[in-house]
C-alpha cells in the first residue's frame, strides 16, 4: 500500500531535516579536535617553560661550582649522602623531560593540518592530554584548519548515516516492496 503523498512528503522533509542536523553534529565535534590539540599544545609549552626554568637552575649552580650540569650529575650520584644522589636523578631527569617535551612541541608545530591528529597521538603526553581535557573549553575555531575537520566531520556523519542507516532501511523497503508486488502478480 503506498503512502499517502503528505506522509511521504512529511517523512522526506523529516530525513532531509535529520541529515542537517548530522552536518552541523559532525562539523561541531569534529572541529573540536584543532581546539583540544591548541589548548593541549599551550598547556605542554607551559610544562616545557617550566621545565627548561628548572633545568637552567640546575646549570647555575653546576656553573657557581665550576662544573658542566653533566660533572654536577656524576658528582651528586658518587655522593654518600643519599639525597644529595638523588638530586643528580633529579636533574638528569629534569634533561630528559626538557628533551622530550621540546621534541613533541617541535613535532606537533611542523605537523600539516592533515598529518596533526596522527602526530598528536604519537607524540601525546597522555597526563597532560588528561589535565587539558579536565579544563577542557569547547570553541569553535575559525582557521583553515577547524574547516577542514569540520568537513570531515561533515562527511563522516554522513556516511556513515548513508552506509549504516539510510541504506540497509532503503533496501529493506524495496525488497519489501517488491515482495508485495510479486505477490499480488
Amino acid at each position: 500500500m503506498p503512502l499517502h503523498p503528505i506522509v511521504r512528503s512529511a517523512s522526506l522533509g523529516v530525513e532531509h531535516l535529520f541529515d542537517r542536523v548530522l552536518c552541523v553534529a559532525g562539523a561541531l565535534l569534529f572541529s573540536q579536535a584543532p581546539e583540544f590539540m591548541q589548548q593541549y599544545q599551550q598547556r605542554l609549552e607551559g610544562h616545557l617553560d617550566e621545565a627548561r626554568a628548572t633545568l637552567a637552575r640546575f646549570q647555575a649552580a653546576a656553573a657557581q661550582a665550576g662544573l658542566t650540569l653533566d660533572q654536577l650529575v656524576q658528582a651528586a650520584d658518587r655522593n654518600a649522602d643519599p639525597a644529595m644522589a638523588k638530586l643528580g636523578g633529579v636533574a638528569h631527569d629534569t634533561v630528559l623531560r626538557v628533551d622530550q617535551l621540546a621534541a613533541d612541541d617541535s613535532a606537533l608545530r611542523g605537523a600539516s593540518i592533515a598529518a596533526r591528529p596522527f602526530v598528536f597521538l604519537a607524540h601525546a603526553d597522555w597526563k597532560l592530554a588528561r589535565a587539558t581535557l579536565d579544563i577542557y573549553r569547547p570553541a569553535l575555531p575559525t582557521t583553515l584548519e577547524g574547516l577542514c575537520y569540520a568537513l570531515t566531520g561533515v562527511m563522516v556523519f554522513l556516511s556513515l548515516y548513508y552506509l549504516l542507516v539510510r541504506g540497509p532501511v532503503t533496501r529493506h523497503l524495496r525488497r519489501r516492496a517488491a515482495a508485495r508486488a510479486a505477490a499480488a502478480a
